[in-house]
């Protein structure tokens, strides 16, 4: 082998082309490469953040599940108390309805009692009387008679 011109042309050439490359070339590939490096780890972050947060979000959600359950069954809880404050208050009603009307209905009825017995009162003073005017009829003073028969149908 030889060692001649064409060798240090073409290794000069070689050191110049390395010389232009390191200085234009690779500054541009390694700041593309490192920039990508770092959008890379930041999406790697956030990625690792998204999952904090997702995972913070689920217990987050299971806690309002879990409170909107608890409010769900104070609202069911309340309702029926109010409910069977309802049935009781209507039940009450009810019985102070039938209450109220079993009274006037005695009351009817004994107004419908006393007026019969003034009825029978009459019926039986008259009959007393026709009966009493028959036996009377013969005596002299049937005014102070009818008197008597009047105190008596009073009294009855």
């Amino acid at each position: 082998m030889d060692f001649n011109l064409t060798l240090i042309g073409q290794s000069i050439a070689m050191l110049v082309f390395v010389w232009f490359c390191m200085k234009y070339i690779w500054p541009p590939i390694t700041e593309a490469i490192e920039a990508r490096q770092k959008e890379i780890a930041d999406g790697l972050a956030a990625a690792e953040r998204g999952q904090t947060d997702l995972a913070a979000a689920k217990s987050e959600a299971q806690k309002i599940i879990a409170e909107a359950r608890e409010q769900a069954r104070g609202i069911i809880d309340q309702a029926n108390v109010r409910a069977s404050a309802v049935v009781d208050a209507a039940k009450s009603a009810g019985e102070a309805e039938k209450q109220r009307q079993l009274d006037g209905a005695r009351a009817e009825i004994d107004v419908e009692i006393n007026r019969a017995k003034d009825e029978l009162r009459g019926q039986v003073a008259a009959v007393a009387i026709a009966g009493a005017e028959r036996i009377l009829s013969r005596e002299i003073n049937a005014d102070s008679h009818r008197e008597l028969l009047n105190q008596l149908a009073a009294e009855l």
